[in-house]
């Protein structure tokens, strides 16, 4: 026969840090941690990750906010980039046969801006040399001559006309819509009258003449537009040739500066073949109306910019380590949309109408990080519209190719600019948290291809002697470095003690520093307010309390409808088919305790335990797989061999919104086997645990915050010293009780039980004991599992005396049909 188990000592609901394990006397003495205390895993890894230049070798970072993921990529990342060459630096620059398809140019880091105040400084010269070249006696004098050599050949043309004209008695005559041929007489334009008082044979003769001269100016008229045409292109001729000379010797500086860079040198050409062609746009124009005035520019700084280069990338202050660390960039993108990605095309508004041109082209985050490292958030990349698949395109194709959400999506038709795309070469961090790791592994057939290394973070550590001591130097850490007081041994305990509570678990430490680090600081608040000099445990404690005050209104107002009676807990007396359930609510960071009514009916049926929560939709899948094994545990325990006859209901009373999770189901099952046995459950207790089919108690979470719910409710209607939670025993070792809870169990006022089985479990409960089936599987009398098997029977007998009369009614109809 099995004995009850005892209540836990309070020795083993709470395990300290005692300060006398620490050889200093405020963290001041200690030397500050600055590596990571039991991340040797995720190290090894983001080690890796950062060395494999391959391609796919992309990290992804994942564990919860506040681990320290963060400082320790960047300081790898730090680490790594300082011994890497700076990156070159990328240009935009016009492309002047397809203005539309701006080209790029790669060049030597911090070599970008050289060239870009190099070509400034090439207008600067071009805009003097080039009107001064026109303004030359040269070119006045040879475009002089080219427009006396026209004036010749027209002159010399018509005069040929006019002798021809005169031999035959006509006279070539300008009028004003141009020349005309008219008879003369003596020197005398003939009039119309004149001219019908002629001969026959005269007026023929004269009018043959006409014709034929009449034929000659207009074979003359059609040479001139080729000779002004001959004209226009000697003088454009002669305006590149002076344009030219003005321009070469220019340009040849900048040629020998940048002889070694092909590609600026194909660029520095295509710049002089452009501005021979448009030398114009350098000479300068009278404005209309005002030609007293000094001439000002024709096209002004505007027709200049096809002439600019617009450095997008500029590693030079990666050159210089006055200005930071030398090397490659490590680049942190905090709003990762796809304009900030991959960069982005502005326009600018001119008489109500969007121009944009290369200088106006944007770099992104992934051009800032070229050559280097790029770290994103990966929920902020997911929650902005085709920033992810921007992202994968780039790192798939290795090129930066910048485009608009539009044009991307197909819904934009308008023409813009196409620039060339950027090599890439970059290392991507993605910082996230595991759901999004393998759900992006799971339905994403490109994540594993370009995200092979993950990183994943501890949550917990060990509570080891040397990790407690590495805790105490990263306290020290954090004091040193925001400029805290310094913590005594009492206080670094304390703050140990609180690392075991937040990672549930009394042989581990949590991994959050951001939360001790917290801790921390809210001491110092309240040691400053007592103008303390260090820190110690009373100034921790204080921390956890206001920390816990500001954050418990709701549990306050729950725990106060309870105490009211809207809520319905009983905590004094014995129930058939009632028992305290506890549950755990989480609010952000902030988890308590919720104890619940849970209640079980029977009756006559065919074996089916009805989970009211599943029937309405409030039940998850986890509590109704709990119910469900909780039917296997009744089913094959008390009536292997034989049906049940029974229906049972259960349900979480005065609940009102979903309910998951299976750590109740321990609770439930005692209530049914209270209901069947008509056995009454002492409400003085509360109880936790899943269960498995064989009746072992299991461990389940949150097991602190729903023993504190419970105890506050039994302290604040008056401990009895009967009052009491029953736990799952695999969860002893996670107890890490407040203080007030352990005190009263010190004093007897309140019990912990360890349970591992539902019989340990339903002897506390009752009262009664448990008892062991005898050879014939019967169960000795006034145990709790006699009176269960004998509820069972019960039902049992009485569905079959049902069946008798309903089958003895049957037949007796039966006769009586026949008669």
């Amino acid at each position: 026969m099995s004995t009850p188990p005892k209540a836990l000592s309070a020795d083993r609901l709470f395990t300290p840090c005692d300060p006398a394990e620490f050889s200093f006397k405020t963290t001041a003495e200690l030397e500050p941690l600055n590596e990571f205390v039991g991340q040797d895993r995720a190290v090894e890894a983001v080690r890796f990750g950062i060395g494999m230049r391959h391609k796919g070798y992309n990290l992804y970072v994942l564990g919860e906010e506040g681990v320290g993921k963060r400082s320790l990529v960047r300081r790898f990342l730090e680490q790594t980039a300082v011994e890497q060459p700076v990156p070159n630096d990328w240009c935009y620059v016009n492309n002047f046969t397809e203005p539309h398809r701006p080209k790029a140019l790669e060049l030597p880091p911090g070599k970008g801006r050289p060239l870009k105040e190099g070509m400034e400084r090439l207008m600067e010269d071009l805009g003097a040399a080039i009107p001064a070249a026109f303004e030359s006696d040269e070119f006045r004098n040879r475009k002089s001559v080219i427009g006396e050599q026209f004036k010749e050949r027209h002159e010399e043309a018509f005069q040929k006309i006019q002798d021809r004209a005169e031999k035959k008695d006509v006279a070539l005559i300008r009028t004003p819509v141009g020349l005309a041929l008219a008879p003369v007489r003596e020197g005398e334009v003939l009039n119309p009258q004149e001219f019908e008082g002629l001969t026959d044979k005269e007026k023929k003769k004269r009018k043959q003449a006409l014709e034929n001269l009449q034929t000659d100016l207009e074979e003359t008229l059609q040479e001139i537009p080729m000779w002004e045409k001959e004209q226009r292109e000697l003088i454009r001729e002669l305006i590149r040739e002076v344009t030219r000379f003005a321009v070469d010797h220019l340009i040849n500086e900048l040629k020998a500066i940048w002889k070694d860079h092909e590609k600026v040198i194909e660029y520095l050409n295509a710049v002089s073949e452009d501005v021979v062609e448009n030398a114009s746009d350098f000479l300068p124009q009278e404005k209309e109306g005002d030609k007293n005035k000094a001439p000002v520019p024709k096209a002004g700084a505007g027709s200049m910019r096809r002439y600019s280069v617009n450095v997008v990338v500029d590693n030079a202050i990666l050159l210089d380590p006055d200005h930071g660390p030398v090397g490659a960039p490590v680049i942190e993108e905090d709003h990762p949309t796809q304009a900030n990605l991959v960069g982005r095309i502005e326009h600018l508004s001119q008489f109500g109408t969007l121009v944009t041109d290369f200088n106006l082209i944007k770099a992104g985050a992934l051009h800032r990080a070229n050559g280097g490292y790029l770290v994103l958030d990966i929920r902020k990349v997911l929650m902005q519209s085709s920033s992810w698949e921007t992202l994968k395109r780039s790192l798939k194709s290795r090129r930066i190719r910048i485009e608009s959400a539009a044009e991307a999506l197909g819904w934009s038709s308008a023409q813009t600019l196409e620039p060339e795309p950027i090599r890439l070469d970059v290392k991507v961090v993605l910082m996230g948290e595991p759901m999004l790791y393998y759900l992006l592994n799971h339905n994403d057939p490109d994540f594993g291809e370009l995200f092979k290394v993950a990183a994943d973070f501890e949550t917990r550590l060990d509570r080891s002697l040397d990790t407690v001591h590495q805790y105490a130097q990263l306290i020290a850490a954090v004091a040193e470095k925001e400029g805290l007081k310094p913590l005594d041994r009492t206080g670094v305990a304390r703050v140990v003690e609180h690392g075991a509570r937040l990672a549930d678990d009394s042989e581990k430490l949590t991994a959050h520093m951001g939360s001790i680090a917290d801790l921390v600081r809210e001491a110092d608040f309240w040691a400053r307010n007592t103008k303390a000099r260090t820190i110690t445990a009373k100034h921790v404690q204080k921390a956890i309390d206001a920390k816990l005050r500001r954050s418990d209104r709701v549990s306050e107002h729950i725990r106060e409808e309870i105490l009211r009676g809207t809520f319905i807990i009983e905590t004094e007396g014995a129930a058939v088919g009632q028992i305290n359930g506890l549950s755990v609510i989480m609010m952000d960071s902030f988890a308590f305790g919720r104890p619940s009514r849970i209640t079980c009916r029977v009756r006559l049926g065919k074996g089916d335990v009805v989970d009211i929560e599943r029937e309405v939709a409030l039940g998850g899948p986890l509590h109704s797989k709990g119910v469900l094994i909780m039917s296997s545990y009744l089913a094959t325990r008390y009536a292997r061999e034989k049906p049940l006859s029974l229906n049972a209901s259960l349900v979480f009373e005065q609940s009102y919104g979903g309910i998951e999770g299976d750590s109740a189901s321990s609770a439930e099952l005692y209530a049914l086997l209270s209901a069947v046995s008509q056995v009454p459950i002492k409400q003085c207790f509360a109880v936790t645990g899943s269960v498995d089919q064989t009746g072992r108690v299991q461990a389940i979470g949150g097991v602190n915050e729903k023993i504190e719910g419970f105890f506050d409710i039994c302290r604040a209607r008056g401990l009895t010293g009967e009052e009491g939670v029953l736990v799952p025993a695999t969860n002893v070792k996670h107890l890490m009780l407040r203080a007030d809870v352990v005190v009263e169990v010190k004093k007897g006022r309140f019990h912990i039980y360890a349970v591992e089985t539902i019989d340990q479990g339903l002897e506390i409960l009752t009262g009664l004991p448990a008892g062991e089936p005898d050879a014939k599987g019967q169960y000795p009398i006034g145990s709790i599992n006699r009176a269960i098997s004998t509820g069972l029977e019960r039902f049992t007998r009485r569905a079959k005396a049902l069946a008798s009369e309903i089958t003895g009614q049957g037949r007796a109809n039966g006769r009586k049909g026949r008669k």
